[in-house]
């Protein structure tokens, strides 16, 4: 085997790996997707799933007045958070254990285990929040007026708490196909009967909310049909497997978990939380910032949701190596990921800085100049999130789980500090350099903490993790340097060493490879 194939299945998303495929055929159980494929898969689907939620956004934002806006924004950050606290980390420890328990022959166990105790507690929260619908209100919005609101939450939590644990589970299983079939029906039908519901109903929040409930609910329904016909397929020996000994080992690794992506998830809901509680405006007046705030956050967050899938896709590859004794080539593909990210979302950043005015002005109808002004920001502090959230994996394949954790309480801490002195002088300006510093000091202790547990970091990989303060020089400036440091990329090895790019031309190669063969099949 070349140095290309055994490296360029993870370190390069979508890069083939021929032993990682004669190692799938060995185990038993459903077919899964090669790295290759996964990507593939998902590139195809999600171009057209990304410009439909793109465009459902930008519709949203010209029906709604700012402050509906930020009603729905408010609400899908509170189902963003409590989803996954709810579940205690659970599906989020399918990504490393999958793999452990399938090669022992007790898959089957380990999700009836995992899925059953997630039912209850999904029955519990939707409960829960029904009941208190007055006091999540005035928790969520500031004011106790939105119970009816709440009480269509309660529901649309149930669902996404559903919607949730399957695609973790059918990623962990690196089932790519039925992931993005999930993801794009719940797309498309948010984004139909979202904007069906505003034209016929009213311009309100509470309608997007119910469209966004119903669209998880169909998502889930899909799932679980094909759980359902997949379930005869997957490994199970006669061995007994003992429940004690899988929650003794699962637990711990599920509670860092938990705690990370709580955090990392009230991370993302603070400032806007912030400026409904600690500004000093009237509660109208505050929903009506966070909808300013909401229209700076379309573009950066499309860009944050892609880097989040591809480490989500590169998790149980990683895993797999980790398990397999390959972690050399766990901190290869890693770093080589991390540059590509970087390089690639900050030329984007800067794209979309050169269409704002027109964005703003012309789609968004000319209602939001706040989040046109804090616009450059929020680009950056999202392109940051992506690097932390592949950098994350690393040392979730390590069971490093914990310390994921505390950076992740190390860079809120920052958030909130700098929020409370920022917000009162700046308004949103301050808030976003608040989190903008909250943000890089997560990706910079997620890397120092990768390098001492032995992740070989270069200066290709810091470099990544300053590329995106290029756009707050401009996107004119942003991209002339981005050339300059491409040009030096392609001439020099300090940025990507040699090894590297043989990595990236034997890639795209393999990549040109299974385009044609893809295309030869369907011809």
């Amino acid at each position: 085997m070349t140095v290309v194939s055994s490296i360029g299945s993870t370190a390069l998303p979508g890069l083939y790996d021929e032993e990682w495929t004669r190692s799938q055929a060995a185990l038993a159980g459903p077919r899964t997707d090669t790295l290759a494929e996964s990507v593939l898969i998902l590139l195809t689907l999600t171009v057209v799933q990304r410009m439909v939620g793109f465009l459902r956004s930008v519709v949203f934002c010209r029906w709604l007045d700012a402050q509906e806006l930020g009603l729905w924004d408010m609400a899908h950050g509170f189902l963003m958070l409590a989803a996954p606290a709810v579940v205690l980390g659970l599906p989020g420890s399918f990504g490393r254990y999958v793999e452990h328990y399938r090669r022992h022959g007790q898959l089957r166990t380990f999700f009836r285990c995992t899925l059953s105790v997630i039912v209850c507690l999904q029955m519990l929260a939707v409960l829960g929040v029904s009941l208190a619908s007055g006091q999540v209100s005035l928790l969520i919005f500031g004011s106790g007026e939105h119970a009816g609101l709440v009480r269509v939450l309660a529901l649309g939590l149930g669902a996404l708490i559903a919607q949730n644990a399957l695609i973790s589970l059918f990623t962990a299983m690196r089932m790519f196909r039925v992931v993005s079939a999930m993801q794009f029906s719940q797309t498309m039908t948010f984004a139909l009967l979202g904007c069906g519901l505003l034209a016929g109903c009213q311009p309100a929040a509470i309608y997007v909310a119910a469209a966004f409930g119903a669209a998880c609910c169909l998502s889930s329904a899909g799932g679980l049909v094909w759980l359902r016909r997949a379930w005869p397929a997957l490994p199970q020996s006669a061995a007994s497997m003992s429940e004690r000994r899988l929650w003794a080992r699962l637990m711990p690794f599920a509670l860092w978990v938990w705690a990370g992506t709580w955090l990392s998830n009230l991370f993302d809901l603070t400032d806007r939380y912030l400026i409904i509680h600690y500004s000093g405006l009237e509660a109208a007046e505050a929903l009506w910032q966070v909808g300013q705030y909401h229209s700076s956050r379309v573009i950066p967050l499309l860009l944050l949701g892609m880097g989040e899938l591809l480490a989500a896709i590169a998790i149980p590859h990683l895993a797999h190596d980790w398990e397999s004794g390959r972690r050399e080539l766990v901190s290869r593909r890693l770093t080589v990921l991390i540059k590509l990210l970087s390089f690639v979302f900050t030329a984007a950043s800067a794209a979309v800085l050169l269409a704002a005015p027109w964005l703003f002005e012309v789609a968004l109808a000319g209602k939001y100049s706040g989040g046109l002004a804090v616009l450059p920001g929020t680009l950056i502090y999202a392109t940051w999130a992506a690097l932390a959230a592949a950098t994350i994996n690393y040392l979730w394949c390590a069971e490093k789980a914990r310390l994921a954790s505390l950076t992740l309480l190390a860079g809120l801490m920052i958030n909130v500090s700098l929020n409370l002195v920022l917000l009162p002088r700046w308004g949103l300006s301050g808030v976003v350099a608040a989190t903008a510093a909250g943000h890089l000091t997560v990706l910079v202790l997620l890397l120092y903490a990768c390098r001492v547990n032995e992740l070989e970091l270069d200066f290709g990989v810091w470099l990544a993790a300053a590329l995106p303060m290029l756009n707050w020089l401009g996107p004119n400036v942003a991209l002339a340097l981005l050339a300059a440091i491409v040009l030096e990329a392609a001439t020099r090895d300090r940025l990507f060493s040699a090894e590297e790019k043989q990595l990236l031309r034997g890639g795209l190669a393999q990549y040109g490879g299974r385009l044609k063969q893809w295309a030869g099949r369907g011809a």
